[in-house]
């Protein structure tokens, strides 16, 4: 049974969700401002967050940056609602670390399904637990979910994690955006959003020298490569 926390403050849709969810076996708490939700949170580390953006006090933006900068919350997946259909607010979104948005009005159909599937995702990692990644300068540990880098721990996202796996168990392969938001994300955005390159950069920053094997090449995609 997972717990999820519902940040919105349109009341009326925080009881259709509560009521749906509550109906599919989870056990569901609220928080109808950012500051509250924030605080929920942290407090509860709970199975996954459905996140409204626009919010009294702190809105949606700022509690997904300070819930993924928390190495406590980091790993709570994600799930943004907004009535904001624009790109730049989606590509945001992903950027900041959320998992899927789903833009009101939305179906309770979907929305349900689109929770399976990022709670399934986190419930049910591939590879294989237990696998380990030695490379010169860095190991990465499934079974731990761990990173090192010339020896040291390295403090990762659960998303980072995932894409520096993912691009190290196919070392030497080469994959566009397209491919790695659909095998790392779980998802088909059919926008064009830079939420790979940021994340990549944020890797190649936390790894320091380890993070010459993340390779880019241009117009192409990125690849990973044992330097």
């Amino acid at each position: 049974m997972s717990e999820i926390l519902i940040i919105e403050d349109e009341r009326d849709i925080v009881e259709s969700l509560e009521y749906n969810l509550r109906k599919e076996g989870h056990r569901v708490s609220k928080a109808y401002d950012g500051t509250a939700g924030l605080k929920l949170a942290e407090e509860q580390a709970p199975s996954l967050v459905l996140l409204d953006l626009m919010l009294p006090g702190l809105d949606g933006f700022q509690v997904c940056r300070q819930l993924k900068n928390n190495p406590r919350t980091s790993s709570i997946p994600i799930v943004i609602l907004t009535a904001k259909a624009e790109e730049t607010d989606k590509v945001v979104g992903l950027e900041l670390g959320a998992d899927d948005y789903i833009v009101k009005p939305f179906s309770m159909k979907e929305l349900i399904a689109r929770v399976k599937a990022v709670l399934r995702r986190y419930e049910n990692p591939a590879p294989a637990a237990g696998q380990i990644l030695r490379f010169k300068d860095l190991e990465i540990d499934s079974a731990r979910h761990e990173v090192k880098a010339q020896g040291k721990l390295v403090e990762l996202t659960a998303r980072e994690f995932q894409l520096l796996r993912y691009l190290a168990e196919n070392k030497g392969k080469v994959f566009s955006r397209e491919q790695l938001l659909d095998a790392v994300w779980g998802i088909e955005v059919a926008i064009e959003t830079r939420t790979v390159d940021v994340h990549l950069l944020r890797l190649r920053e936390k790894l320091g020298k380890a993070g010459r094997c993340l390779l880019t090449l241009r117009g192409v995609g990125y690849k990973f490569n044992d330097i």
